[in-house]
């Protein structure tokens, strides 16, 4: 948690592949995570939660079969696509009107949001056209001494990344 409380990046296993993760809040910790992914604000960013709770007042407002569904456990991980309203900063939400969001059944991801207090940036650990790293080794042979902290696991074994529903939709874009 310290290197996530210093707004420093590190590295973890989920349940496809590893991810990069910093504190969503910490604008040079976010700035960092996208030069060093080659990765353009504009694209937005994936915040991990460890449940319904941590999602905050992104669901103020929404509709209750919307609430139901964020809430939903699911077998396969579902990345969510919420309106922001202005409720993310737009470092996290890049030139989009919603957030992706997901809520994690990875023990390693939730023993992180649930230590940091809170929804992380969570996204493929990789640069723009490399392979997403499937292990801790291939993620320092990608980043090294870039990355303050790499946590130690395995991913849950899924194949496929989680899936992305529109929530007001309700339509599946992967």
């Amino acid at each position: 948690m310290a290197a996530l409380r210093q707004g420093r990046l590190i590295a973890y296993p989920t349940e496809a592949v590893w991810g990069l993760g910093c504190d969503p809040w910490n604008v040079d910790a976010v700035e960092q995570l996208l030069a060093l992914k080659h990765r353009s604000v504009d694209k937005g960013l994936i915040l991990v939660a460890a449940d319904y709770s941590q999602l905050g007042d992104l669901v103020d407002g929404l509709p209750i079969e919307q609430r139901r569904f964020l809430a939903q456990q699911s077998a396969q991980p579902t990345t969510w696509l919420i309106a922001h309203r202005a409720r993310v900063p737009s470092w996290i939400s890049g030139s989009h009107s919603s957030v992706a969001v997901r809520i994690s059944h990875h023990p390693i991801v939730k023993a992180l949001c649930e230590g940091f207090g809170g929804m992380l940036v969570s996204t493929s650990a990789n640069r723009a056209g490399q392979l997403p790293a499937d292990n801790e080794l291939r993620a320092r042979a990608y980043f090294g001494s870039r990355v303050a902290s790499y946590v130690a696991g395995s991913t849950s074994g899924m194949r496929n990344p989680s899936k992305i529903i529109d929530l007001a939709s309700g339509q599946r874009l992967r």
